[in-house]
């Protein structure tokens, strides 16, 4: 069958860009930025809306979208499925953006969805866009796609057996969520109100306490910038070496390599702390294979093991000061100046890091479970799609 004998697609709304806020109110104006790579909804690089909302442009929970435009060269979110989360934020359903609803009882809708994150489905919609930098689908193009439908109750099993996989890396996101809470009020506690243990019996000059001292964070780290990598030679078919781009910060994985090679301090291991440089300057540790670090992209690398859970919580408010305050044409861009101009003050006494050690290797043990289960599910779907296993 077609695609478009199953389902209908309906554009979203031109929202006024004068009502856009970077602020977060609640009111989520969904883009195509908020799709993740191969799939899914992401919540990490929203916009927010504070203008007058159409009823009829307000999404529902569990609604299946799909992302009609695509700025990135590669094309990576084009036609992509997502399903609106669950949260106490409101959606809006923006231009560029397809609701999709169906008019065949012949489908499973989560089967279509998976569909929808396959390679074979993605590359196709890929290689009909138009547009020279900003790429674009239309519903008519999306229709066009032939699949094989199989029988309803082999559609439920494999969109069942799948969703179950990110079932588990939903919790498994949630148990970070709350390490990395109670770190974070475990370093303000100590770190910045300073109400450490002994804390009474501790005199503090200039708001530093005995036993601590001042330090700039790079003489605490090994700061290693990215390479200008050739980006004609990127591709996510497996040829070559990982690379880490911004766009593979917040998930602390990457699907993207290159052919070109490059000197060994651009490679970053399991557990480096990484952070991107433009736009929104996400942080997070990198997690899976060794993989070359591309340009606007860096990593800290503490010069004492120790240090490194101390140091990813503390480098978080002065980092996300500059992705506030810093203004470039159209993005604002994080530089080497802002890096050295941070500055720290840390104990001397080595077992306050040893709780944020155990919360970063704790979160890093969750993350390596979810790269599993991505990795896992990833190799399964294209066989469930595909028919060779068999029900």
């Amino acid at each position: 069958m077609k695609l478009g004998e199953l389902i209908e697609i309906k554009h979203g709304y031109a929202f006024s860009g004068e009502h856009i806020v970077e602020d977060d109110n609640g009111i989520v104006l969904v883009t195509p930025g908020n799709f993740r790579i191969g799939g899914g909804f992401k919540e990490e690089k929203c916009k927010f809306f504070d203008g007058e909302i159409p009823a009829d442009y307000v999404l529902k929970e569990g609604d299946f979208i799909v992302t009609m435009t695509d700025l990135s060269k590669t094309i990576d979110t084009l036609g992509y499925s997502a399903l609106v989360p669950k949260s106490k934020r409101t959606y809006l359903h923006n231009q560029r953006i397809g609701l999709v609803t169906f008019k065949s009882g012949e489908c499973d809708r989560g089967y279509i969805y998976w569909l929808m994150r396959t390679r074979e489905y993605q590359r196709s919609i890929a290689n009909t866009s138009t547009g020279a930098t900003v790429h674009h689908t239309s519903p008519k193009k999306i229709y066009d796609y032939d699949l094989e439908v199989p029988p309803l109750p082999i559609q439920h099993r494999i969109a069942t057996i799948l969703s179950r996989y990110d079932s588990l890396i939903e919790n498994y996101q949630k148990q970070i969520k709350l390490l990395e809470e109670a770190a974070q009020r475990l370093y303000k506690e100590w770190f910045i109100d300073l109400r450490f243990p002994g804390h009474e019996n501790t005199k503090i000059v200039d708001d530093v306490p005995e036993g601590w001292e001042k330090k700039k964070l790079i003489e605490l780290v090994d700061v290693q910038y990215g390479y200008a990598f050739d980006g004609k030679l990127f591709n996510n078919i497996g040829e070559g070496m990982p690379i880490l781009r911004i766009r593979n910060i917040p998930d602390g994985i990457t699907s993207d390599y290159t052919t070109e090679e490059a000197s060994k301090n651009y490679i970053v291991h399991n557990g480096d702390i990484v952070v991107g440089m433009d736009g929104i300057f996400h942080i997070n540790s990198w997690n899976g294979d060794d993989a070359y670090l591309v340009q606007r992209a860096c990593s800290f690398r503490p010069k004492e093991e120790c240090v490194k859970g101390v140091i990813f919580q503390a480098i978080q408010e002065p980092i996300k000061f500059f992705e506030k305050t810093l203004v470039g044409a159209t993005v604002a861009h994080l530089g080497k100046k802002h890096i050295d101009s941070i500055e720290l003050c840390i104990p001397k006494n080595f077992e306050l890091y040893q709780p944020f050690s155990k919360f970063y290797n704790q979160r890093q043990g969750l993350l390596s479970q979810i790269r599993l289960l991505t990795e896992a599910r990833d190799r399964l779907l294209p066989k469930l799609m595909g028919g060779e296993i068999k029900f």
